[in-house]
């Protein structure tokens, strides 16, 4: 599913070059749920926008299944991103003047869906995430674990291949954070992989396999 072959990624701060990865090699299977573990700075938040094609490496090789992702203009990444990809962020992302239902079934607008089909799709992505009775309320009304539990359901509503997830319980409580665990773990179960970027040990060992980043590189693997 994912394949890292010497990532190498630059940014430029204050006119030199700083080496935010180095070197990284990785591989996820299909099916597997991995968690990316390390502290602020350490590099995990880029990875990540690397391996949801948000932002580009300078050296290695990157492949997502048996595409090399490198030069992608944003439209083929839009692509990719829509036919592979679905996104849990921390912080939400719900666009907050939509409804649930309607949140859900965004990505389906960019994938071209009459509004029909895409609101019964999001519908029942909702009820999956046992959210169908507030499809009508807005983010504003919902508590953290709710609203997590949209942005999942609008992830999974293009029927993604690969979920990646930035610190999903970061903003919750811990009752409603083992809630968010156990639905990502029933994703993963439907054969969905699943990558989870966290810094805390409790969520990484809900997860089949753990690889820390330090200081941009993988320090090991357990």
């Amino acid at each position: 599913m994912i394949r890292l072959s010497r990532i190498n990624k630059y940014y430029q701060v204050g006119g030199h070059p700083l080496h935010v990865l180095k070197d990284l090699d990785l591989e996820v299977r299909t099916g597997e749920m991995v968690a990316i573990m390390g502290s602020s700075g350490s590099g995990k938040s880029t990875l990540l926008n690397i391996l949801g094609i948000l932002d580009a490496y300078d050296d290695g090789e990157y492949w997502l299944g048996d595409t090399l992702v490198k030069g992608l203009s944003e439209r083929q990444a839009a692509a990719y991103r829509n036919r592979f990809l679905g996104f849990v962020f921390q912080s939400f992302h719900l666009l907050p003047f939509k409804n649930a239902v309607e949140n859900v079934a965004l990505p389906l607008y960019y994938q071209g869906i009459n509004r029909r089909k895409r609101n019964a799709m999001a519908m029942d992505y909702l009820e999956r995430v046992g959210l169908k009775d507030w499809a009508e309320h807005l983010p504003s009304e919902m508590s953290g674990g709710q609203k997590q539990r949209v942005a999942i359901a609008r992830a999974l509503v293009g029927q993604p291949r690969l979920i990646l997830a930035d610190e999903p319980t970061g903003a919750l409580d811990s009752v409603t954070s083992h809630e968010i665990m156990d639905l990502l773990k029933d994703v993963n179960g439907q054969g969905i992989t699943v990558v989870i970027v966290t810094h805390e040990t409790d969520v990484a060992a809900e997860c089949s396999r753990t690889v820390r980043l330090v200081d941009g590189q993988f320090e090991g693997v357990a």
